[in-house]
């Protein structure tokens, strides 16, 4: 089978698209024939991992896991002897979290993980750019407690975390105030925020209102430059480890103090939060958002265009 492959750490050049070993599956797992996938920062933090902690996990010299790719659309090709939930030619979607993988015409993975049949309503292309995004979004939303009604604001709105956030935020009542620049408003307008700053024109942090939560799902501000924005006992969430670690250190001392506090979930993929898209998604209230679309043999382009930091929503791959 085809894949993308990296045996090294490094830019987007070091992955090839080269043929692979089919896997097989275990007597748990599904085979799926993936028909889209997704780059994420995932992908690229792993790819390239700037933290300690990444390469403890992933590799401390080289990567484990040379096959990227954590979201997946396809089909189920074959089944392992005990698997009872899924057939052949069912289609799915879901997540192979920090397995990875997906970046490849075939992958093996658990039946009791983070899979589901996929929506009836959407395309390939539109069900593998959901997962991600809205497993993350739905983390920080849970941990925040953003499931009752609040004031929230929501920096980078308009990547795959931030339409996401602003989706599920709306779909808990919350009234969402959204950053993002000028060519994405209406976008982000369309998804349901009740106002949006443009950051191209505006500094969100000098502004005067009050917050129950401040969500910076790009990771490109800090608690410090928001803890103004913040009511009494607000909460400040960012998608990254910020400056020296601090954001962990932060959400560790933060809490003792009993007022303003940073928090720093830890995503984990389940099962029942893909069946919960997919209901969402039928219903009508939730749509995927699709910036590019690229083969697998352009891998790298991929690549490289979400490491400009301006995609807006997702950027898939299609397999096969």
């Amino acid at each position: 089978m085809k894949a993308s492959v990296n045996t090294q750490y490094g830019a987007p050049e070091v992955l090839e698209v080269k043929e692979v070993p089919k896997p097989i599956p275990k007597d748990h797992e599904v085979l799926i024939k993936v028909h889209a996938s997704t780059v994420n920062r995932t992908d690229c933090g792993f790819r390239k991992p700037e933290y300690l902690i990444v390469r403890l996990i992933a590799g401390l010299f080289r990567p484990k896991k040379q096959i990227l790719g954590s979201e997946l659309a396809g089909e189920i090709a074959a089944v392992g002897s005990a698997v009872k939930s899924f057939k052949p030619g069912d289609k799915v979607f879901g997540l192979n979290t920090f397995n990875f993988g997906t970046h490849a015409e075939y992958v093996c993975v658990a039946e009791e993980k983070a899979i589901s049949a996929m929506p009836s309503n959407m395309s390939y292309e539109e069900a593998a750019a959901i997962c991600d995004g809205a497993f993350l979004a739905l983390t920080n939303i849970k941990a925040a407690n953003i499931l009752k009604p609040q004031k929230i604001l929501v920096n980078g709105a308009s990547g795959s975390i931030g339409t996401a956030t602003v989706q599920l935020a709306k779909f808990y009542g919350a009234d969402v105030t959204a950053v993002c620049n000028t060519p994405n408003i209406k976008l982000v307008e369309a998804l349901g925020a009740d106002r949006v700053i443009d950051y191209t024109k505006e500094d969100f942090t000098k502004h005067e209102a009050q917050y129950d939560v401040v969500l910076d799902v790009v990771g490109k501000s800090s608690y410090f430059k928001c803890k103004k924005l913040l009511k009494p006992k607000g909460i400040y969430i960012s998608s990254e480890l910020g400056y020296m670690c601090q954001n962990v250190f932060l959400a560790l001392l933060t809490p003792l103090l009993g007022g303003k506090k940073v928090l720093f979930p830890i995503p984990k993929d389940r099962k029942e939060d893909i069946v919960f898209f997919r209901e969402l998604i039928e219903a009508g209230q939730y749509k995927a958002v699709i910036d590019k679309v690229y083969s697998l043999d352009q891998i790298v382009a991929a690549t490289q265009y979400v490491e400009t930091g301006q995609k807006t929503g997702n950027v898939v791959i299609k397999i096969t």
